[in-house]
């Protein structure tokens, strides 16, 4: 087993979560970035990172950080951090295959007295009865005995420049009390704002997928409340902020819910819940509301459209923006897609505008290639689907300006001042 003075680390997936947190450690130990994709590996070798997590002066300080393709290049670390994506399949399972070929990976280098550490969310249970297994058959070594794991939940915010890697506490966990006291003291040389150290890797892991599915459920009942407000003729906005001068309401805004965890962890609790003989109702509920809103949203529109007798089938709609989130290009399971999809059944023409979006990679996950720029005087609706600072900047005049004398502008993330638009969430 390495000592936190002796460890050469390997970081196996550098997007959002691992590039970060390598950085952090290539600034302190002799560590290794992983990822089997070569260009990314080219691109963060040239000082760039399309993510926009990492700036350039950020990359060039982690003096002993180093990048690689190559599986030997992980031949000589000691302890290895694990931070693929876990997303769910179309049947909305947990899809454990890019952990799954991790392990694989690890089973191939991982040697005699070596910590694996993963990072990736999963359900309680998943790194010992899913992980774990892999490594032995593909390394011939014993768990616990030969090698040892450890569990440390990301707590990235992709695009949140105040709440980086350093500044947000850290839940650790390691499968013998030893390895717990060394994964938690391996942490605290880069996390700045301490640890917390769990009682076991199930603990760790509940921890992490509750995190997300606590704000799911949340956000679903915030959703519910706009359904209800829209009928009641009532602005759910001016709702919220006056329910928000009390000290303890939760200041949760109604919206589409996306993104790799808080539209992703729910299912992962849920397929452990139910394997257990448990039939979770609130969090499902929270999630078939969370995952109707895209049709809610579409239908609001095109009932809009037809009050103001703008002819629906043909009609021209920009939809600006098609990230998850606000400031970030990461387009990871958003719900953006879900408006598209439904206002397609009503043929109209849709454009899709996102200044911070990869047009390559938006053409290549959902079939969509945003527009270089909407035209003025062109459209007939207009949904303000993302609240990047672009849109802010255009302010309700500049976004007019791409309508038609006749046109809908629904805001769906209150970016404007009520009354500027002609729908709000």
């Amino acid at each position: 087993m390495p000592t936190v003075d002796n460890v050469r680390l390997g970081v196996i997936g550098l997007g959002y979560v691992g590039l970060p947190l390598a950085v952090e450690f290539g600034k302190v130990l002799p560590t290794v970035g992983f990822d089997i994709n070569s260009k990314r590996i080219n691109e963060l070798r040239n000082g760039v990172d399309h993510t926009l997590e990492v700036e350039p002066d950020l990359l060039a300080e982690a003096s002993q950080l180093s990048f690689a393709s190559d599986l030997e290049a992980l031949r000589g670390c000691n302890v290895y951090i694990v931070t693929v994506p876990t997303p769910i399949d179309a049947s909305r399972r947990p899809d454990l295959s890019p952990l799954i070929k991790a392990s694989e990976t690890l089973g191939q280098v991982v040697g005699q007295g070596d910590v694996v550490i993963f990072e990736s969310t999963v359900y309680p249970g998943a790194t010992e009865e899913e992980c774990v297994p892999v490594i032995e058959r593909v390394s011939g070594l014993t768990y616990n005995r030969d090698f040892f794991a450890g569990y440390s939940p990301e707590r990235i915010n992709p695009g949140d420049k105040e709440h980086r890697v350093t500044n947000i506490v850290k839940v650790t966990s390691g499968s013998t009390p030893e390895i717990a006291e060394f994964v938690d003291a391996l942490y605290r040389r880069v996390i700045t704002a301490g640890t917390h150290k769990a009682s076991s890797i199930s603990v760790a892991e509940a921890a992490k997928v509750i995190e997300n599915t606590q704000r799911d459920v949340n956000i679903a009942l915030i959703n519910e409340l706009a359904v209800i407000f829209n009928r009641l003729g009532i602005d759910t906005e001016e709702v919220l902020q006056a329910a928000g001068t009390k000290w303890n309401f939760l200041p949760f805004r109604p919206g589409l819910v996306g993104g790799h965890c808080i539209g992703v962890d729910p299912y992962y609790l849920t397929h452990k819940a139910q394997q257990v003989g448990y039939h979770p109702e609130m969090i499902l509920a929270g999630r078939r509301l969370n995952d109707g809103m895209g049709a809610y949203v579409a239908s609001q529109l095109i009932k809009q459209m037809i009050k103001r007798r703008i002819q629906v089938e043909g009609a021209r709609v920009l939809v600006l923006g098609l990230t998850f989130k606000e400031n970030c290009p990461d387009i990871r399971n958003t719900r953006v897609v879900d408006i598209l999809a439904e206002l397609a059944d009503y043929n109209v023409v849709l454009d899709v505008f996102d200044p911070q979006v990869n047009k390559d990679e938006a053409e290549h996950e959902y079939g969509i290639r945003p527009i270089e720029s909407p035209e003025a005087d062109a459209y007939d609706a207009i949904v303000l689907a993302v609240a990047h600072r672009e849109f802010h900047e255009l302010g309700s005049a500049g976004i007019r300006a791409f309508g038609r004398s006749e046109h809908v502008l629904y805001d769906l993330k209150c970016l404007l001042q009520n009354g500027q638009a002609d729908l709000r969430l």
